[in-house]
């Protein structure tokens, strides 16, 4: 199976879970910044902005994904978006997965 098709069964199952949580905003594959982010979460009430880029981790090299998600994140831009839309803190996360196992690694920032 092909490594895309992988990694939109991790985004399929994060985007079903994360898509009831009352008061949040969850979008996917829009564009923001210079490409189009996995999965983005606006909490409106406490300004929080969270973009999730999901990965699949070939040979189990969960690390490197998870560093590759980040600085996807932070090369393309992927918070402008939350930024425009009034988001102070913003939180990335990088997960990489493979099969039963996952790893995430998160940086948080604020907007000034």
């Amino acid at each position: 199976m092909k490594k895309e098709f992988k990694e939109s069964f991790y985004h399929g199952i994060l985007l079903g879970i994360l898509g009831f949580k009352e008061g949040w905003d969850v979008n996917s594959n829009r564009e923001s910044g210079d490409g189009y982010y996995d999965i983005a979460i606006e909490i409106e009430e406490e300004a929080i902005g969270i973009i999730i880029e999901v990965k699949y981790a070939e040979n189990e090299n969960f690390e490197d994904e998870c560093k590759s998600a980040l600085r996807q994140i932070r090369e393309k831009n992927y918070t402008a978006e939350l930024k425009s839309d009034g988001m102070r803190t913003l939180l990335k996360y990088g997960m990489a997965c493979n099969r039963k196992q996952c790893r995430v690694v998160m940086e948080r920032g604020t907007e000034s």
